[in-house]
């Protein structure tokens, strides 16, 4: 399994036979970006905002066949999507890869008033051998998921986690590799001396990938 992570929270899945494409949002969004997206076997969107779910890049980057996989509420933003809608506890089949569709919890800040608010959001973990966790922009919640590699959000405006609480959530997973994200908004980047210090104080065993960066497994 190969990850190639891009920005904020768009990650891209690929293996000898499958392509899965997580969260293509619009920051730092490029044709040459948009080249290595197309034809995905699956998307799985997590919730609406543009950073994770760019409808004209998606139309795009589609294949005749490429199957997407998102929320009620994402469905009824862009009900051009043609999409699947799951919830947590579905699961999904992408040739030899298995999804768990997973709870996340967005948080919630005032200038999400005016129809931002999220009400329906998903994470994802995918497996191919190993559990790899996609938490998606989540803040903390009772945490029962267990995976080899997590994904954890990581910024400091309320929305997704704090380095703290992010690195008591991955380590609960048990997660034998972290890697933060969300971590490069322009507008709300992390403060990344601080995960690295929550991160070594918690023990965990961690990496942080760089926009475009790939890591094998």
């Amino acid at each position: 399994m190969k990850i190639t992570k891009f920005a904020q929270s768009c990650i891209m899945i690929q293996t000898k036979g499958e392509k899965i494409l997580v969260d293509p949002g619009v920051i730092s969004l490029s044709e040459e970006i948009i080249a290595k997206w197309k034809n995905p076997d699956a998307i799985l969107i997590t919730h609406k905002h543009s950073d994770h779910c760019d409808i004209n890049s998606i139309q795009k980057i589609r294949g005749e066949n490429t199957k997407i996989y998102t929320s009620k509420e994402v469905l009824k933003t862009f009900p051009d999507l043609k999409s699947e809608i799951v919830q947590p506890g579905y699961k999904i089949s992408i040739g030899e890869i298995n999804i768990e569709v997973t709870k996340a919890v967005h948080g919630y800040t005032p200038f999400l008033q005016g129809g931002n608010e999220i009400i329906e959001n998903l994470g994802f973990i995918v497996e191919r051998g190993k559990r790899v966790y996609f938490v998606g922009d989540s803040i903390g919640f009772k945490n029962e998921y267990k995976c080899d590699i997590i994904f954890v959000p990581v910024c400091n405006h309320g929305l997704v986690m704090g380095p703290f609480e992010a690195a008591l959530f991955a380590k609960e997973t048990n997660a034998k590799l972290v890697i933060p994200y969300h971590t490069d908004n322009p507008k709300y980047p992390a403060e990344m001396n601080k995960v690295k210090i929550e991160f070594e104080k918690a023990g965990l065993n961690y990496k942080i990938l760089q926009i475009g960066e790939e890591i094998e497994f």
